[in-house]
């Protein structure tokens, strides 16, 4: 019996390929990233099963061209790249990787929180450029201290959570908001209260961004939103770059309307060096580094296999978006 197709955008670890050869036939895209829409359209054609990234866009386009698709697994927490819909309409399965890539970007999400306050890469750029000139004395290069802050998190799910617990243990106070309130009992654990969205943007000195990009939080983070922000707040972003607009967010640096951000996502990855971004001071960029410790893109790569071994098959991924 001739083994089943499957494609991949892009090279997983070696022992996810390993497995998945035993298998089926495989072929993975080694030319230019994200992969091309026209060679997507004629690769697609031909296949089982799909493993594809964040930043491929799998519209209902693409999808008509699956003929013999039978599931998309894509190696990303997030599925927004993916029409769903109209995969669920074609009765092809789609799995993700969620929850083991929580601690990695609560993680993150936190480095670049204490990064921002205490001006660590800040001060790196002045050693490297040749700028500090003398020891700082008792009004020189100061940051603040997190003890005491308020942490606002916006999307209070799984990495929001982990986030509070980290910023527990720094003596933060914690405000959230979310679409539904966590229970008290979740509240108490994580020493959070709850609180509305203009009072979360109002109040909190650091805000922190957890929920997905859709048609309600696109471009959310506008100039109206950050002129509500203290003067002396920081905004973090390791969600998706759309949530915020980059344009007002450049403003509101340059002109201290907030005082600092922190993004590992952008509108548009990846982003070069003559992005307004790189031209200001007050701002810390990450490469979209969010889930990438070694052990948590090896357990996605778990994940994503396993998934595309269940709906190949016709059964639910062990993550399932639709069915």
């Amino acid at each position: 019996m001739q083994k089943k197709r499957v494609f991949l955008t892009r090279t997983l670890h070696e022992f996810a390929l390993k497995e998945l050869k035993k298998k089926y036939q495989i072929e993975v895209h080694t030319g230019k990233i994200p992969i091309p829409k026209n060679i997507l359209k004629n690769k697609i054609k031909n296949i089982d099963g799909l493993i594809c990234f964040p930043y491929d866009k799998i519209d209902n386009e693409l999808i008509d061209f699956g003929s013999n698709l039978k599931v998309i697994s894509t190696y990303s927490v997030g599925f927004d790249h993916i029409d769903i819909d109209y995969a669920k309409k074609k009765k092809i399965r789609v799995g993700y990787t969620p929850k083991v890539l929580t601690n990695a970007t609560a993680d993150l999400a936190f480095g670049l929180m204490l990064d921002l306050v205490r001006r660590i890469s800040e001060g790196d750029r002045l050693i490297r450029n040749g700028e500090w000139k003398q020891i700082f004395g008792a009004y020189d290069y100061v940051g603040i201290d997190l003890q005491g802050k308020t942490l606002g998190i916006l999307g209070m799910g799984r990495i929001g959570g982990t986030l509070a617990k980290r910023a527990k243990a720094f003596d933060m106070k914690i405000i959230y908001h979310n679409r539904n309130r966590i229970s008290k009992n979740k509240e108490k654990t994580l020493g959070a209260k709850y609180v509305s969205q203009n009072k979360l943007i109002t109040q909190s000195d650091i805000l922190s961004i957890h929920v997905p990009h859709t048609s309600e939080t696109d471009q959310m983070f506008n100039n109206k939103i950050f002129k509500k922000m203290k003067n002396s707040s920081f905004l973090i972003n390791t969600s998706r770059g759309k949530i915020v607009n980059e344009k007002d967010l450049s403003i509101a640096l340059k002109n201290k309307i907030i005082s600092g951000a922190g993004l590992d996502v952008f509108e548009s990855e990846p982003i070069g060096k003559n992005h307004p971004f790189t031209k200001i001071s007050n701002i810390i960029l990450a490469p979209h580094i969010g889930s990438s410790s070694k052990e948590t893109r090896e357990e996605m790569a778990k994940i994503a296999v396993k998934n595309l071994n269940l709906g190949i098959n016709g059964k639910n991924p062990i993550y399932s978006v639709g069915f």
